[in-house]
């Protein structure tokens, strides 16, 4: 007789291997306002969710040291029931230029197994030197009369695009469609097993394929599409998806959490992609919330796996041409808790270091100067045809040109192909380095590099058996 619990929560019983029990589904939705320089936290409600917890309990405990902020629940005791790193869009926003002089307010949850007793939630941040600090921590008794177990309104049928198993040992992905009308639901079902063909058709989720589940829902929108402000826009799409975030004409998100929550609460997941009834170039992802594709773009292959990449795996932006919302980097470096950026502050202690081949250098000399000429040239020309509402069409023909473009660049590189670090990352031109020439996080490749691959396969191995 065994247990798959292996900590105390909710509804955990002691059964046979064939049929084991597993908690409900908690979660408590919280505030999280200030500034550039204070930052302040509110509980909103605690939830209990309409579905068991669709997580591996014997798995409950995350040693990744991955994200910008950190929770953990530990009983009276102080043993940790439940862990998990994580982003935020707070923690992007507090990096913008509107936080130097405003404040705002983001809606914002935390999952976890529904524990048997009372528990410490506590959320923690990177200080200055990398380092995890409190930064609040809120008691939550599971037997609290204001713990919420109403249901909410469902946003229709569950859709099982692919199911290999139990939720708890597989990883568990939701395609969340907003801007999809009732009579549009074909066409979400549709560019939904799109996506996921793309998805699976790439190293390493290709390999990986029996270790996920893909559920779909898709909540039906009065008016076709999703806001894009920058156009005059205005959707009142059931998810809140909308371009401009930021400012970033292409970048995607939803400020509605709520909404979000309630929809997806009715599938079993781990990971959320938004699919937006959209043509416009655009995504986002965020790492342990969600990320976002225009899935009508020509760019959408790219753009669903390089978004999902963000929110699946931490894996940073390796890009360092393109305009961003966010401000510079601070002068003095510090090593990125992203797997796949570094700072380069020692080479002996790269953190790819055992995937470098004897006799690379580090820095790995390439074309740097001539790939800067060329992409900063090709920004120049999206930016014109942003700013004079250019049919997308245009948009579409200026991407391919620049990926064939880079394409020959990179052919004649010494190191394609190479692990080892490459200058010019995480935004900025100097001080950041990539593990290879070329990747899905860096240009519009079909492929994911080394450390990245790597980077992917050590999530997916957290979330199953």
């Amino acid at each position: 007789m065994l247990t798959r619990c292996a900590v105390a929560f909710a509804g955990c019983i002691v059964l046979s291997t064939a049929a084991l029990a597993a908690p409900r589904t908690m979660r408590l939705d919280y505030y999280h306002s200030g500034n550039e320089k204070q930052e302040l936290f509110s509980l909103d409600r605690v939830v209990i969710e309409p579905l068991e917890w669709p997580g591996n309990v014997q798995k409950t405990v995350d040693r990744t040291n991955l994200g910008k902020y950190f929770f953990e629940l530990r009983d009276a005791q102080g043993t940790i029931l439940y862990s998990r790193g994580f982003a935020s869009i707070y923690g992007e926003w507090e990096t913008t230029d509107e936080a130097k002089t405003m404040n705002r307010t983001f809606h914002e949850s935390v999952r976890f197994p529904a524990p048997d007793g009372q528990v410490k939630l506590t959320i923690r941040k990177r200080d200055p030197a990398n380092a995890f600090q409190d930064l609040w921590t809120t008691d939550v008794d599971p037997k609290s009369i204001f713990v919420d177990d109403a249901t909410p309104p469902a946003a229709g049928a569950l859709i099982a695009f692919e199911k290999n198993g139990a939720p708890a040992d597989k990883v568990d992905v939701l395609l969340l469609g907003d801007g999809y009308t009732g009579a549009e639901r074909g066409k979400f079902e549709r560019d939904a097993r799109r996506m996921i063909d793309i998805l699976f058709a790439t190293s390493p989720f290709k390999e990986h394929r029996r270790d996920f589940n893909v559920w779909g829902l898709v909540p039906a929108a009065a008016q076709s599409g999703i806001s894009r402000p920058s156009t005059g826009i205005h959707r009142a799409s059931p998810i809140g998806a909308t371009y401009d975030a930021f400012g970033s004409e292409r970048y995607v998100l939803t400020f509605n959490n709520r909404a979000l929550r309630e929809i997806a609460a009715f599938a079993p997941y781990e990971f959320i992609e938004i699919l937006t009834n959209s043509r416009t170039y655009g995504g986002g992802g965020i790492f342990n919330l969600y990320s976002t594709v225009a899935a009508d773009s020509a760019q959408a292959p790219y753009v669903f796996v390089h978004e999902f990449a963000h929110h699946f795996a931490a894996l940073a932006d390796e890009y360092y041409t393109s305009p961003v919302a966010y401000g510079p980097a601070p002068a003095h470096k510090i090593e990125p808790w992203e797997p796949n950026v570094t700072a380069l502050l020692d080479p002996g202690t790269l953190k790819w270091r055992d995937l470098v081949e004897a006799g690379t250098p580090l820095p790995t000399p390439w074309q740097k100067q001539a790939y800067e000429r060329t992409s900063r040239a090709y920004q120049e020309r999206r930016a014109k045809i942003r700013a004079e509402h250019r049919p997308e069409e245009e948009m579409e023909a200026l991407f391919r040109e620049a990926h064939d473009a880079e394409q020959a660049l990179f052919a004649a590189e010494r190191y394609k192909g190479t692990v080892g670090a490459f200058e010019g990352a995480n935004y900025e031109a100097t001080g950041y380095y990539r593990p290879e020439i070329d990747c899905i996080m860096f240009t519009r490749s079909p492929v994911f590099c080394a450390v990245c691959r790597r980077g992917i396969e050590n999530i997916i191995r957290l979330y199953t058996p």
